[in-house]
């Protein structure tokens, strides 16, 4: 079963976690669902499978952030840019709960992050996000979605998001060292809908950052934030035997 289309897609984030600057994206997007035994894609991940059974999965989960241009950032002028990353790794998947109309997951991903530039590419550590996922199926064909999760990230990881360097340190920006660990929470409610020839979707997040191991970085500047999007996609071509209703 496969579907292919495109689209477009507001967003609306602060410039990295913990920044008190934001910006908004518009970008073009590629609607893709494909249904294999073994490799998947749908709007919210690409997995691979690699074990499943009735209430437990084994498989590939990505991820990635969207690279930030320090000379625009405040906090961040000076420094080296933050380069777009791939998050790739393992994902354990529980399925905990699961009625007509709902389900909730328990997911444990542990994936690996490079970075790169386009012109080089370099290793930037290891993360991990275990979260809670429920799905509902509401009246008139839309679909809710709410996730849940903590993140924790290794030293390297945080230390090339958070860290400041001895050459970069300044009067408002003393040198930081990162150690890793927890690294905070997050919260989103998505809500989309698949018409006939379109599908649209939009969500909100919440991302709290109390407690998380390089809250003290002089990077941080606001310990809450959110983010938003929205996104339209023409579907214009699909196989005979289509995707279920809720993907």
């Amino acid at each position: 079963m496969w579907e292919a289309g495109a689209g477009a897609t507001v967003l609306d984030f602060p410039k990295y976690r913990g920044s008190d600057e934001r910006k908004v994206y518009v970008l073009p997007i590629p609607y893709l669902i494909y249904r294999g035994d073994f490799f998947q894609v749908d709007r919210q991940r690409i997995r691979g499978l690699l074990l499943r059974r009735e209430r437990f999965e084994f498989d590939m989960s990505v991820n990635g952030s969207i690279p930030v241009r320090s000379s625009d950032t405040d906090a961040r002028r000076g420094m080296p840019d933050i380069d777009a990353t791939l998050e790739l790794g393992p994902s354990a998947e529980f399925k905990l709960l699961q009625g007509p109309n709902y389900a909730v997951e328990l997911r444990v991903p542990v994936r690996f992050v490079i970075a790169s530039d386009f012109r080089s590419v370099h290793d930037e550590g290891i993360v991990s996000q275990p979260n809670l996922n429920l799905d509902v199926a509401l009246r008139d064909g839309w679909r809710l979605g709410l996730f849940a999760s903590v993140l924790f990230a290794n030293k390297r990881y945080d230390q090339y998001f958070y860290g400041v360097d001895p050459q970069y340190a300044t009067p408002d920006r003393p040198a930081y060292q990162a150690q890793g660990g927890y690294s905070g929470a997050q919260t989103l409610m998505a809500l989309s809908k698949r018409f006939e020839r379109f599908w649209v979707g939009g969500f909100v997040k919440y991302d709290e950052l109390s407690g998380a191991s390089f809250e003290d970085s002089p990077l941080v500047r606001q310990k809450h934030g959110w983010g938003a999007g929205i996104a339209i996609a023409w579907v214009f071509a699909q196989s005979s035997r289509t995707a279920p209703a809720g993907n």
